[in-house]
């Protein structure tokens, strides 16, 4: 990506300055002349702000009901409310300084305070990543990515964790851990620049998550009674809505991550649906012949499976590939799962791990090994991305290489802030809260 201004290393007071600067200029008034090159489609526009509100349903209502459908009736509102947090929260910090962080600049690490406030932005300034549609309309669209990857950590710790704890976990995780990798996957970045490919967030959203989710999981322990008592889902039928919610989605998420109307696009959503059907026929399945009943739980985690391992290979694959992809998906996570899951032993409350780590991981992987020339061609790029199917071994080196550093950064810088936030407040409810649920505790309110 072409820079607009020189790198700054930044400070404290470099941050208050480009604050101040940014709420003293207001918006642009004109189009940046570094910004030129691109040109706002109206079809474009209306495709991707449509995406942006299928996107932002997924996390609410989409993941807030998905989640607390599969809790205790005990903690409903209080797995409801971190994902509403998150979002709130989330969506400030970006447009503060997230964005910039991520997509302007340069650096092979880290981005820029070029947009801090969305300073610079006028009405006809275009992204250099989207060219076509109003670069505020970029930066809303890759909020709703950075808020629901934040919420979907949540699941790993439902049920025990103090709110005021994953509040601070939030603020921190987003700048620490989601807007590095973000920017090197998709802002310039040393993965970009490397050649690792991730359509719609198979390592910025689902590994990432997935691996953090793990990490906050062995942190704060196994929920009192696990393995004992029953944990059963309240009201599975809200967690399948949600699903439903989330499947739907997941036409933004990925359709719109083409950034423009077209055949691209239209390709991604088809890829998509047919990797959650798939995913959701796999495990069902696979339940049918171990446990002697398919479960509806098992469906609604099959079809997320293939959702998340779908991802990061839907605008680069074929159609029959998104068949493939998600039967291997549902495979694939629901061992993850269910014999992984006991053997290790950990507590990974709504296994955000087994069917968003395992399944992102795997996805990226795949994308290296499905990629097409002739789906993933652009102006830019005419040649397309050519995966190992068609005689191109190093694109999957290049994915490997990704889930690697993904792996490393999140699971490391995850423990770090969550021994940090240990020090200023609890991460767990007491043993008393636990037992009485979140909801009483943690916001003084209780279903009936």
């Amino acid at each position: 990506m072409t820079p607009t201004r020189p790198w700054r290393r930044f400070g404290a007071a470099t941050v208050a300055a480009a604050v101040l600067a940014a709420l003293a200029l207001g918006p642009a008034a004109a189009q940046d002349p570094a910004q030129a090159a691109g040109k706002i489609d109206a079809a474009d526009t209306a495709w991707m702000i449509a995406a942006t509100a299928l996107v932002l349903m997924m996390s609410i209502p989409g993941l807030a009901l998905f989640y607390s459908g599969m809790v205790r009736k005990k903690n409903i509102l209080a797995t409801m409310a971190q994902t509403f947090v998150a979002t709130a929260l989330g969506s400030v910090l970006w447009a503060v300084l997230g964005y910039s962080l991520t997509f302007s600049g340069d650096g092979a690490v880290i981005g820029s305070l070029d947009r801090v406030m969305l300073h610079g932005i006028g009405l006809d300034t275009v992204s250099p990543l989207a060219k076509t549609i109003p670069e505020m309309l970029f930066m809303l669209y890759q909020m709703t990515f950075a808020v629901i990857t934040v919420a979907l950590v949540a699941g790993s710790v439902a049920d025990r964790m103090r709110f005021s704890a994953f509040v601070w976990f939030a603020f921190g995780w987003l700048f620490l851990v989601y807007v590095p990798i973000a920017h090197w996957v998709w802002g310039g970045g040393f993965l970009m620049q490397l050649g690792t490919i991730d359509f719609a967030g198979g390592l910025v959203v689902h590994l990432n998550a997935g691996v953090a989710g793990l990490v906050a999981a062995l942190v704060l322990g196994r929920r009192h009674g696990y393995g004992a008592e029953n944990f059963a889902p309240h009201d599975l039928s809200l967690a399948v809505i949600g699903t439903g919610l989330l499947w739907v989605g997941w036409f933004g998420f990925n359709g719109g991550s083409a950034l423009g109307a077209g055949s691209r696009a239209v390709f991604a959503i088809v890829a998509t649906h047919l990797a959650a059907a798939s995913g959701a026929l796999a495990w069902l399945a696979l339940e049918w012949l171990t446990r002697g009943k398919p479960s509806v739980l098992g469906m609604i985690s099959g079809a997320v499976a293939g959702l998340g391992t779908i991802t990061p290979a839907s605008g680069f694959v074929l159609p029959w590939h998104g068949i493939v992809i998600g039967l291997m998906a549902g495979v694939i996570c629901f061992y993850a799962c269910t014999w992984l899951k006991t053997k290790l032993g950990y507590d990974d409350s709504l296994d955000v791990f087994g069917v968003h780590g395992i399944g992102g991981a795997v996805g990226t992987l795949l994308a290296g090994v499905f990629a097409t020339a002739a789906v993933s061609a652009t102006p830019e790029l005419p040649g397309g991305v050519p995966g190992l199917l068609e005689g191109h071994p190093e694109q999957l080196v290049a994915q490997l290489y990704g889930v690697l550093a993904i792996l490393a950064w999140s699971g490391l810088v995850t423990f770090v802030l969550l021994m940090l936030v240990q020090r200023l407040v609890p991460l767990r409810v007491g043993r008393q809260q636990e037992i009485e649920g979140l909801d009483v505790t943690q916001h003084g309110e209780a279903l009936q």
